[in-house]
């Protein structure tokens, strides 16, 4: 098959997502009173409506609905004051009632934008004359939505203006969302005997209905993604949001955040869309990429050697990196949609809409801007910080009780402490280093008393000994001699004794400047600050 690169020369890959959130900071399922667990021993958190017996009646969480409000308020979304649950009809065992509970065309949230900010590699993969107007689209007859419920949406007027906007390293780009909608999580199947864990050559099939009515919520772009790292940075950013106003824990390594991808192929020049195919199994960023960048190279393949994509729900192998067929796509005829008589439709007051938005925060996007401007931090650096709000919150905290600026704490952050954490298996939350000591360490690497290799030792040791930074940099003789006088008497000293190598320098050669460098630090027994003793060295040799 031809590259990415190569195919996208000539044909445009237009994607759109399907992304599953499990409300997981909420304490009942959606539709009842059971425990929500992914921890508890199977089948232990189930009740006649969990398992749809007869004569059970649902009854509707409402802070599962205040969730899916500032999900949508988080996303700019119009939030829809009047909407019902439908009865979303399939004969599979992770659904003991055949049928899933579920929002209609009218969902609690529609029409709402992320902003994408692409940058370096990542932008490479964008064509250069890739149109700048993502909302030129016309469903082909093979393909009435492109992914998710209801009718492609291609309202102009809708949140963003869906239009590319080229950057010094990269571009932006507004992602519409068609709409978030509300419903309830299937059981969790495991299939065993299969050589891939799938239902296709199991021995038996294990369910467990703990998961089963889980709140869940499941937000629909329209297809205005253009490749796959733009895919990958928003199922990133999207995770950081709900991160951020505390709905869900967001891992995608336990399945409470999921992603489905929809692309099709079309010519570039063209606006009626392909024939899409739904990859399923995207269980990572990586694999959300990878497999969105094999479906794109597979239907090259195909069309161009004359054959036709079929509308089909495919598996995605990250081991063989390729995607095999799973079905045949079904259609919203096939689901029997309609109404559901037990649930009474919703009618959201401005009062609750507006306590939904009092309790949202401050955002990713809003931060990153304040650590930026108040800071003086890189951008990407106060992105990274931004992205998690326990991050922040000891960033900002450390920052504050640092005596040499916030710059120097999120270098040591992001550099050292971040290591640490992962060494450790720790994170913000349950870190062994406190705010304190990481400004102390920041603090001795911005005045030159350590250097990062130092700061790394002293980071494990203050984790294992409670000490402070310079406590431990004083008793294990690490700190590093910045008097100018002293470090001058070394680098005369090295360059009497390496006369070949200063003739060298001289000559041209500046890449032997990192071998005095290095017979300065063992001449003072790795006390001399290695920067300054460079410095110093060219200082002297010109």
């Amino acid at each position: 098959m031809k590259t990415l690169s190569e195919v996208l020369r000539d044909w445009e890959a237009v994607i759109g997502l399907e992304v599953h959130t499990e409300l997981t900071t909420l304490e009942t399922k959606m539709f009842c009173g059971c425990r929500l667990s992914h921890e508890d021993d199977p089948n232990a958190d189930v009740c006649p409506v969990c398992l749809g017996l007869p004569g059970a009646l649902p009854v509707p969480n409402k802070e599962a609905i205040r969730s899916i409000v500032k999900a949508g308020l988080a996303t700019d979304c119009e939030i829809q004051k009047r909407s019902m649950f439908y009865r979303k009809h399939y004969f599979y065992p992770d659904m003991a009632k055949n049928f899933q509970t579920t929002q209609g065309p009218v969902a609690f949230c529609m029409h709402g934008h992320l902003d994408l900010e692409i940058r370096g590699q990542g932008a490479a993969e964008l064509p250069a004359d890739a149109p700048e107007d993502r909302r030129a689209s016309t469903p082909s007859s093979a393909m009435n939505a492109h992914g998710g419920t209801g009718a492609l949406a291609l309202d102009e007027d809708a949140a963003g203006e869906g239009l590319l906007t080229r950057t010094d390293d990269g571009y932006t780009v507004p992602i519409r969302i068609l709409r978030i909608h509300m419903e309830e999580d299937a059981a969790k199947m495991t299939h065993l005997g299969g050589s891939e864990g799938r239902i296709g050559g199991a021995a038996e099939s294990l369910i467990d209905y703990n998961r089963c009515g889980t709140p869940l919520i499941e937000l629909v772009t329209e297809p205005d993604l253009r490749t796959p790292e733009e895919a990958r940075l928003f199922m990133e950013k999207l995770r950081r949001v709900f991160l951020a106003i505390g709905i869900s824990d967001c891992s995608l390594e336990s399945g409470s955040m999921r992603c489905d991808g929809n692309v099709s192929l079309r010519r570039k020049g063209e606006t009626t869309l392909g024939t899409k195919t739904e990859l399923k199994n995207l269980n990572s960023f990586k694999s959300l990429h990878d497999g969105l960048e094999y479906e794109i190279c597979r239907q090259a393949q195909v069309l161009e050697e004359g054959g036709v994509v079929l509308q089909e729900t495919r598996h995605f192998e990250p081991a063989r990196k390729r995607t095999v067929v799973m079905r045949v796509k079904e259609t919203a005829d096939d689901y029997r949609l309609f109404p559901d008589p037990d649930l009474a439709p919703f009618d959201l007051s401005d009062d609750f809409i507006e306590s939904c938005r009092a309790e949202l925060g401050e955002l990713p996007d809003a931060k990153r801007d304040r650590f930026e401007a108040t800071f003086n931090l890189k951008r990407a650096d106060a992105e990274a910080l931004a992205a998690d709000p326990a991050l922040a919150s000891f960033f900002e905290t450390a920052a504050g009780a640092a005596a040499r600026g916030a710059v120097s704490v999120a270098n040591v952050l992001l550099n050292v402490v971040l290591g640490q954490w992962r060494a450790a298996g720790e994170d913000a939350k349950s870190s062994s280093l406190t705010p304190a000591q990481v400004a102390g360490l920041a603090d001795l690497v911005a005045e030159g008393a350590i250097v990062s290799a130092q700061a790394r030792e002293v980071a494990a040791a203050m984790a294992e000994t409670g000490e402070s930074a310079e406590a431990i940099v004083d008793a294990r003789g690490l700190r590093q001699e910045t008097d100018d006088d002293a470090l001058m008497a070394v680098v005369e000293q090295v360059l009497a004794a390496c006369p070949d190598q200063a003739a060298q320098y001289r000559s041209g050669n500046t890449k032997v400047i990192g071998y005095l460098v290095g017979q300065c630090m063992r001449a003072c027994n790795g006390t001399g600050n290695p920067k300054r003793f460079n410095e110093l060295l060219r200082e002297s040799l010109t």
